[in-house]
């Protein structure tokens, strides 16, 4: 293997009710809530953020291995990623448990309620990292709490370079535990929202973080995003989409297109374009695992979007 994908695994349960919430739930009423809603649209996709990163990179051809905790329900999961080529050598289920699940209710307004169950995700932390030097790069992405702890440790201890992608489980870490995932990895990963929360926590700005790392990449959706490297700040476009159908699961795309100009030692300019051409493609398809171009019809959407090749 060449690149280790740390992360959740999950399905998503997307569910749309034809209403306004704020139609069915009284607002005087909420310490007694009782309330029902019809969905007559329903959908499962395969989810979670490792999931999403390997299933990404392996459309940009990658050799990649998923390391993260499944539960007895992930057969058919498990199908689908040997299916499209991502190896999961490092991918325990454990007994008595469901993978992680998402539950998504969203109204005409686009307003969501969502229940999450962790599942066997809260065992992630007792999956080792590989340390026999088949690594060349690994990514940190959201998972428990303790195993991306853990696996960041690890890592540096192998002196294996990763990126660190808080994401959602962001509130999860203070100051001081920022500072060190900062002191550890490689690279910081983050979208705008949760920049201002880390450097709000660390009282670090965007240089002084990226002074500490090789790089600090911030995330903007359709203002693009900004690499602070060595000094030097790259301001990366994004790349209008035909039609915007779902933005869950583009961040996890862009991080796959960072993930590979690394490892293929391209510029940052290069790197951070095709990561956001990945998000582009990603935010024209329902679910997190929908769209399915291969490198060659990448390689030729970016030199559409930006008159040049990789």
């Amino acid at each position: 293997m060449s690149v280790l994908i740390c992360g959740s695994i999950a399905y998503d349960t997307i569910m749309v009710f034809d209403g306004r919430f704020g139609d069915h739930i009284l607002p005087d009423r909420v310490h007694s809530l009782s309330v029902g809603f019809l969905v007559p649209s329903l959908r499962r996709n395969y989810g979670g953020c490792g999931g999403n990163i390997a299933y990404n990179a392996r459309l940009l051809g990658m050799d990649v291995c998923l390391l993260g905790a499944a539960g007895d329900d992930f057969a058919d999961y498990a199908a689908w990623l040997k299916r499209h080529g991502v190896n999961l050598d490092h991918v325990k289920v454990f007994p008595g448990s469901y993978t992680a699940q998402a539950y998504i209710t969203t109204d005409v307004d686009a307003n969501q309620i969502t229940a999450f169950h962790p599942g066997a995700m809260s065992h992630a932390h007792q999956i080792a990292i590989p340390v026999d030097g088949s690594v060349k790069l690994a990514i940190v992405a959201p998972d428990d709490r303790a195993a991306m702890i853990g696996h960041a440790k690890s890592l540096k201890a192998a002196g294996i370079p990763f990126l660190f992608d808080p994401g959602q489980n962001l509130p999860m870490f203070n100051g001081e535990d920022l500072k060190g995932f900062i002191g550890q990895a490689d690279w910081l990963v983050v979208n705008d929202y949760e920049a201002a929360l880390v450097e709000e926590r660390t009282g670090l700005s965007p240089e002084a973080i990226a002074a500490q790392m090789r790089g600090y990449i911030v995330t903007r959706g359709a203002q693009g995003s900004t690499i602070y490297s060595q000094g030097v700040k790259h301001d990366i476009p994004s790349v209008p989409a035909q039609k915007i159908a779902d933005p869950t699961g583009c961040g996890d795309a862009y991080r796959a297109g960072l993930l590979y100009g690394l490892t293929h030692g391209l510029s940052l300019p290069t790197t951070g374009r095709i990561a956001s051409l990945l998000g582009s493609i990603k935010i024209e398809h329902h679910g997190t695992q929908n769209h399915s171009p291969d490198l060659a019809e990448i390689r030729r959407l970016y030199t559409a979007a930006f008159g040049e090749t990789f």
